[in-house]
């Protein structure tokens, strides 16, 4: 990746000669068409012309609000140092990044990453086949099995595993988002859910900082509408891709796992295949040389785990931009992960 090009935060300055500077190669045309609609980041495709190079790239960008850009200057920082720090030291599938740049506090960056078209992304609402699940399940070994309880992780600046001042401020706002949740989607669940809902707000700091010892880089939010599955191939191999990392952070990997089957999955779908997910999980886990670490505790650590589904749900209804869609998939998100709680009644488990 080319580091002499500066960054652009307007799509209408990626012209030829800066697009050339940034890839290292000579640029004689570039056409951008917006993708999306930019509520977290500006996404553009780039169709290229030129006589070396991709022909096609994705563009991401921060959003056109400079206040938007201000707040979503931490997570945009993630996302950078994922694709320049992390993901080439691991085998979680991504997309190629060719070029990856920030300044200053991160409220501007540029990042150009492979085209996976035609893969689309997984749909929250209606799920995925058990297929899909195994292939996503492996891929996410892929990032947790390479760095596995990695100390030098920790020198890598805004990463570090989560400390008393991220419980405490977790503490404050968790009962308070859970009640705005509830206030606002929960029609859509039962009293059950309600019930084990206000169940997780007690526990939540000891829950964030348990198990310290065991951590991995942790993508945060690896659901399926932040996976993309190429089409199906005659041999019924799936090929799944991780995007969206702008929640990269170090934590108990499990809580990628647990998050992925239970939000996934509708319960009677869940409770048949779970099992079999989680030791794929721990099998692959083990061809990156995690030896020290038994299907037994990973079995302890998915069931603790569980919590990471309603508590990203419910920050997510809570405080981000309501639209029918999110509010649909927030609620489904919550009301499988509701049900995988009390079947492994999660609340009174410890890490294996």
């Amino acid at each position: 990746m080319a580091a002499t090009a500066g960054v652009v935060v307007d799509a209408d300055r990626i012209s030829p000669e800066w697009l050339g500077a940034a890839l290292s190669a000579p640029v004689r045309e570039v056409t951008v068409t917006p993708v999306g609609t930019g509520q977290i980041g500006s996404v553009f495709r780039l169709e290229i012309a030129g006589p070396a190079g991709p022909a096609r790239l994705m563009a991401k960008l921060p959003a056109a609000d400079p206040a938007a850009r201000a707040m979503l200057a931490g997570p945009y920082r993630q996302e950078i140092r994922f694709y320049t720090e992390i993901a080439p030291t691991v085998a979680v599938r991504v997309p190629a990044c060719r070029y990856a740049e920030f300044t200053g506090d991160g409220t501007e960056f540029t990042l150009l990453l492979e085209d996976l078209a035609p893969a689309c992304p997984g749909d929250q609402l209606t799920g995925c086949t058990i297929a899909q699940a195994r292939a996503a399940v492996r891929n996410l070994a892929g990032l947790h099995g390479p760095r596995w309880c990695d100390p030098t992780l920790g020198r890598i600046d805004g990463l570090s595993v989560n400390g008393p001042a991220e419980a405490e401020m977790l503490a404050e706002l968790y009962g308070p988002a859970t009640e705005i949740f509830l206030d606002r989607l929960g029609e859509l669940l039962t009293p059950d859910d309600h019930d084990t809902l206000r169940a997780c707000v007690p526990g939540i700091a000891q829950w964030l900082l348990a198990a310290p010892e065991r951590f991995a880089p942790t993508h945060g939010d690896y659901r399926l509408d932040n996976l993309m599955f190429a089409p199906a191939s005659p041999s019924g191999d799936v090929q799944v891709w991780a995007v969206d990392w702008q929640t990269l952070a170090l934590g108990l990997p499990a809580r990628d796992l647990s998050y992925f089957i239970a939000t996934s999955l509708e319960p009677e779908q869940r409770r048949a295949h779970e099992d079999a997910l989680v030791e794929t999980y721990w099998d692959t886990l083990r061809g990156y040389g995690v030896g020290d670490y038994s299907l037994g505790q990973c079995r302890e650590d998915y069931g603790f785990a569980l919590i990471q589904g309603p508590l990203v749900a419910v920050f997510g209804a809570a405080y981000g931009t309501p639209t029918p869609r999110g509010d649909r998939m927030f609620a489904t998100m919550v009301r499988r992960s509701c049900a995988a709680i009390r079947d492994w009644d999660a609340l009174s488990r410890r890490p294996g």
